[in-house]
């Protein structure tokens, strides 16, 4: 079918979180492959415009999130006097309906009634169809009422050449690696130090090098030490030294990243990286790593049935699971069975 005319001006609103980010970032590129040329702006948080810094065709309005009623007289200010033809509104937090609101647009197309919450129905006048369990192909929901039939999936991150040289030199040869990215924002989707140690001796006993990586929160240097005093093996300690444009290079350097779901899933996933994903707060069908899910570890219906006293098809859409405990449903030995059947499989 003929792809319909493009619109004048379009804004996208999504203000986090890292992955989700890297989802719009699909659709945007579904976007510009339908509308070469189309104008695109993209009210994103500040962390997330870092990361997608160089993006090309896309204006960033960078919203502070913490900044409260300050942030949203300051977006108003920067999109005064203008007005767009669509508005996505991808965000269901009432933070981000209260933003849109900002945002002048004769279109506003939002999530379908069954997901919505927080008031997302009130500030848009446009819906997407149900469907699309995974966040990605939610997100991708959003091409259908433009008239554009999404195709291949494709996120090209900007990643410039001296972040690829920083990860080559902390990652130089073709050593099969293990990159352990531990840390999800939401501590309680995080799996115990010890039982990463536990799995990055074992990669370490199969010839593998071992890096772990995260960024500068007390929370992530207090969990690679732990991993670190655990471990038997040396490993790579690069927990805080990167950038997030050198963080996408390390992860694209990496053969197998392990982690729970976090930012750094899906980034690796967007960077053709295999994603040993650690699952039991959030269900890994709806935000694992999009492109293989063979070696995620997905424990969630048992979750459901152990903490909610309900099946996970009960559950709404997005629904966490976050109680102490919830990650130890995640065992050592079914996570050193997925590495060793992706090393089958790879032949390494």
């Amino acid at each position: 079918m003929p792809t319909p005319s493009a619109p004048r001006s379009l804004c996208l609103l999504r203000l986090s979180a890292l992955g989700d980010a890297v989802h719009a970032l699909a659709l945007v590129r579904d976007l510009q492959t339908a509308w070469p040329g189309l104008p695109i702006t993209w009210v994103i948080g500040k962390g997330e415009a870092k990361l997608l810094e160089g993006l090309d065709g896309v204006e960033f309005v960078v919203f502070d999130k913490k900044s409260g009623w300050a942030g949203l007289r300051e977006l108003r200010r920067q999109l005064a006097g203008r007005e767009f033809d669509v508005l996505l509104n991808m965000q269901l937090a009432l933070r981000a309906g209260l933003a849109s609101t900002g945002i002048r647009a004769r279109r506003r197309i939002g999530f379908d009634r069954a997901r919505s919450k927080e008031g997302h129905s009130l500030f848009i006048n446009e819906r997407i169809p149900a469907g699309g369990w995974h966040v990605q192909d939610a997100f991708r929901q959003f091409l259908q009422p433009l008239g554009i039939t999404p195709g291949p999936i494709r996120w090209d991150l900007p990643v410039p050449a001296e972040a690829h040289e920083w990860a080559a030199q902390h990652l130089p040869g073709e050593q099969p690696t293990l990159l352990v990215s531990p840390c999800s924002s939401h501590a309680l989707r995080n799996w115990r130090p010890e039982r990463y140690a536990a799995v990055a001796d074992h990669a370490a006993g199969r010839g593998w090098r071992v890096a772990i990586c995260g960024g500068r929160s007390e929370l992530e240097r207090k969990t690679a030490d732990a991993i670190l005093a655990a471990m038997r093996a040396p490993a790579l300690d690069l927990v805080g030294k990167d950038t997030l444009k050198q963080l996408l290079a390390l992860l694209g350097r990496a053969t197998l990243v392990l982690t729970p779901d976090s930012g750094p899933a899906h980034m690796a996933n967007a960077m053709g990286t295999a994603v040993l994903g650690l699952h039991a707060c959030t269900d890994a069908e709806r935000s694992g790593p999009y492109s293989d899910r063979r070696w995620t570890v997905n424990r969630y219906a048992e979750a459901a049935e152990r903490f909610m006293r309900r099946p996970a098809s009960a559950l709404p859409w997005g629904k966490r699971i976050e109680f102490p405990g919830v990650m130890d449903l995640v065992t050592v030995d079914e996570v050193i069975a997925r590495f060793e059947s992706f090393r089958s499989a790879r032949g390494l």
